[in-house]
């Protein structure tokens, strides 16, 4: 796979089943050059008999789809060119899609209330004369902001406390009615002042919204952000997680309020809120979900007394089988189990309940991410998916629908099976019903030799190998993932593609400080950064050194983007056997963090501590001195997380101190450049990264193919 074959990676979202069993529906998304955007569309599956897998709708991007209760419609999420999302609805056998929303910022989430006459749906609500929301009011222009929170943005967003995501219910439109067309303007519409010389002026907004979509009823208000939705069995009531307490700029608690809805029959009402799961359990809360038997599921972190205390804390499942009494909920999952097979449930994914009362889970384990079935007494089993990596899943009756990846695919779906009380499914093992990636296969991919590495401690490090073909002996990059608390797998992975296809070996790990492998191994850092960790990735990469004669001991280079640039730059003034080394939206100044990323008020304090001279012992700016690899710092303009000061910071220091040294910005791009980026600059990114391994550590085949460009382009070649 070459850099100009990002087209090729599709990625498909959470799919939805028929309600009768026989199709499901998922969003296939991949990135455009032409567009420099992610365009989709939704698709139709079979999961029954041979048709093939056909598009069913036409948007720029579609996303996010679900059938509505009795499987008459489909509702998803679609972005215009340069437009935010919005909810519509289409007849689940074909139509033109109807949009239920116009949210000024778009749409995040929704849900459809079991009735399947409404939809419950997430919306940031921009404060008035702000983001757009008056014509010809561009952004300098706006009132200035008064800030009296620590937390007042996030990477990718921007500014919060002035738009807070609110929940707001929708009635469904009739998509079998003759649609109505605008009005035409009228000389009757012109209202004239008593000399008849100027129309005046109406500034109101119209209490219709145009092309008839309908008027959505705001649930809640305050300064809250909400995430999360979803009805109890009857609609009478919609849970959703926020987080409301007095402490909540200070610690990382979440809770659970539950909107009565039989009060909210007024356009703009505000529903009554009770509260179901209180900050006092001290829960981080990322996902809910409610059994037909009305048990209220959470997927959550236990951050302790202090509310803050996140560092590899491993989620787990809890239940409430009594949400209206506001009772603690029960732990049903154990995060410090010493099982070889730990449970590493996955904060971002979702609950989905079965008609047993069990539920699915994903579940990160050793650089894969695996399907559970968790009973109510928390008995455990693994739901094959034939793939290394499930990333979403839905289900009817004993039915199973999953998203997968693997080495061979960036995004296929499989039916499996789930094996209930009284029931004998005929097909056990999963099966494929798409084949998304077959124009990616065809480019060449490298499939990772699993190996791992007894460390000098005796810790074992686990990770792969990926070399390219032939003897070698081949020139090494040891890539290190962002994080810390993430793990790479043994999926495919474009980063590994493109440069195992430019002539590089390709060495990643997961040392301590990963996720995947306990709380032990997550928390091993804390307050140690630096330490545990670096040991990790140099023998993981002595190891494979030794393990795989293919690999050129002399020739190494080390990059990372996130923690991996934490770590890179900390290596880099440790130990100087590199050629040259990347540094990527690094986290490399912990005292400058505070105060200046989305995050900065409790991570640093959290993994490097509080004390300054601790701080500094793990700091790579405290150390850049230290320094003589060739660095290449590579950064975004607009990276809240870990802001582009901290890359700016480290390159003057390392150009101060006389080492070669290149510092890139990418204008307009956050943190998720690499993964989210506009297509073109992820295109850059890559010419840049592999034109400094040519310059530095090249390989036979990137040094042949920088020629060749240069001699094509007409540059001197040197």
């Amino acid at each position: 796979m070459k850099a100009a074959d990002l087209p090729l990676l599709t990625s498909v979202s959470r799919p939805t089943i028929h309600p009768d069993g026989s199709r499901a529906v998922v969003s296939r998304i991949r990135a455009d050059f032409a567009a420099d955007d992610y365009v989709g569309q939704l698709w139709t599956v079979a999961l029954e008999g041979e048709p093939a897998p056909h598009r069913i709708t036409r948007g720029f991007r579609d996303s996010a789809p679900r059938y509505s209760p009795d499987g008459s419609l489909i509702g998803f999420l679609r972005v215009s060119a340069g437009g935010a999302a919005q909810v519509h609805v289409v007849d689940a056998a074909g139509g033109e899609p109807v949009a239920v929303t116009d949210a000024p910022v778009g749409v995040t989430e929704f849900r459809w209330h079991p009735s399947g006459q409404t939809i419950a749906f997430l919306a940031r609500v921009p404060e008035e004369g702000r983001y757009g929301t008056v014509t010809g009011l561009s952004a300098e222009s706006e009132p200035y902001r008064r800030i009296v929170t620590l937390r007042y943005r996030s990477n990718g967003v921007g500014y919060t406390t002035d738009r807070r995501v609110h929940v707001f219910l929708a009635v469904v439109p009739n998509v079998w009615d003759e649609p109505t067309p605008d009005t035409a303007p009228s000389v009757a519409d012109v209202t004239r002042t008593e000399s008849g010389s100027a129309p005046e002026t109406d500034l109101a907004v119209p209490a219709t919204r145009p092309s008839g979509v309908p008027v959505a009823q705001q649930l809640t208000d305050g300064d809250f952000d909400h995430s999360g939705l979803v009805f109890a069995p009857d609609g009478s009531r919609l849970f959703t997680i926020s987080a409301r307490h007095a402490g909540r700029d200070n610690d990382l608690r979440s809770e659970v309020f539950e909107l009565n809805l039989d009060d909210t029959d007024g356009v703009g009402t505000v529903a009554p809120v009770r509260t179901t799961v209180r900050a006092e359990a001290n829960l981080s809360i990322s996902a809910l979900a409610c059994a037909d038997d009305g048990t209220l599921w959470l997927l959550a972190t236990d951050v302790g007394a202090t509310g803050r205390d996140f560092v590899g804390r491993v989620s787990a499942l809890y239940r409430s089988g009594a949400p209206r009494a506001g009772s603690a909920p029960i732990r049903v999952t154990d995060p410090d189990q010493t099982d070889p097979n730990r449970l590493n449930l996955d904060a971002t994914g979702e609950i989905t309940p079965l008609a047993d009362g069990s539920v699915l889970v994903l579940n990160g384990s050793r650089g894969r991410v695996e399907l559970l079935r968790v009973h109510n007494q928390g008995h455990v089993e693994i739901v094959d998916c034939g793939a290394a990596v499930v990333t979403a899943v839905d289900a009817r009756d004993t039915t199973i629908v999953a998203a997968v990846q693997s080495a061979a695919t960036s995004g296929d779906l499989v039916l499996a099976r789930a094996v209930l009380h009284g029931t004998q499914p005929q097909d056990i093992e999963p099966r494929r019903l798409t084949n998304f990636s077959a124009a990616l296969r065809a480019t060449g991919l490298v499939t990772g030799i699993e190996l791992t590495v007894t460390g000098r401690d005796g810790y074992p490090v686990h990770g792969w190998v990926h070399a390219p073909p032939g003897p070698g002996p081949h020139p090494v990059l040891l890539t290190i993932h962002g994080g810390p608390f993430a793990q790479y797998t043994g999926a495919l992975l474009d980063e590994t593609q493109v440069y195992v296809d430019a002539g590089y070996a390709v060495v990643l790990c997961n040392p301590r400080g990963s996720s995947g492998y306990g709380e032990a191994h997550g928390r091993a850092i804390r307050q140690r950064m630096g330490t545990l960790d670096l040991a990790d990735v140099l023998d993981f990469l002595d190891g494979a050194l030794r393990a795989e004669p293919v690999l050129d001991a002399d020739r190494v280079g080390i990059m990372g983007g996130s923690y991996g640039g934490y770590l890179t730059a900390w290596t880099i003034a440790h130990d100087h056997r590199f050629a040259a080394a990347i540094v990527e939206r690094g986290f490399l100044d912990p005292e400058a963090f505070v105060g200046t990323s989305d995050i900065g008020d409790f991570f640093g304090d959290e993994y490097v501590g509080t004390d300054v001279t601790l701080v500094r012992s793990q700091s790579p700016q405290a150390v850049v001195g230290q320094v003589t690899t060739p660095t290449l710092v590579l950064h975004s303009a607009q990276d809240l997380r870990c802001p582009l000061s901290q890359g700016e910071r480290y390159y003057a220091a390392l150009k101060r101190g006389g080492v070669p040294t290149e510092l890139v910005i990418f204008p307009g791009e956050n943190h998720d450049l690499s993964r989210t980026g506009h297509p073109r600059h992820r295109l850059q990114r890559f010419e840049i990264i592999l034109d400094w391994w040519a310059r530095h550590l090249p390989s036979a085949l990137n040094h042949r193919r920088n020629d060749e460009q240069d001699h094509e382009s007409g540059h001197p070649v040197v």
